[in-house]
């Protein structure tokens, strides 16, 4: 039984590290919701800052720029 569950949950942690879709949807995290409870940066799944804002709305939190895309360099085309 113990092997059995120590297999099952070293494939689910090979299939989470291996899964591409964390990076899918690269545009679905610019605005971050932050506060007391989200630490910094928080909880970057916001596509838009409305987004953001209604999910931070009657909550002691706030929305910001991701800062990965804050502070990334900018391309010289």
């Amino acid at each position: 039984m113990r092997r059995t569950i120590l297999t099952l949950a070293s494939l689910a942690a090979l299939l989470a590290v291996a899964s591409p879709a964390a990076q899918a949807h690269p545009a679905n995290d610019r605005y971050c919701i932050q506060g007391r409870s989200w630490g910094y940066p928080g909880n970057c799944q916001f596509a838009s800052y409305q987004q953001c804002l209604a999910t931070a709305s009657g909550t002691s939190s706030y929305c910001g720029i991701n800062p990965r895309y804050a502070f990334s360099q900018q391309r010289d085309y």
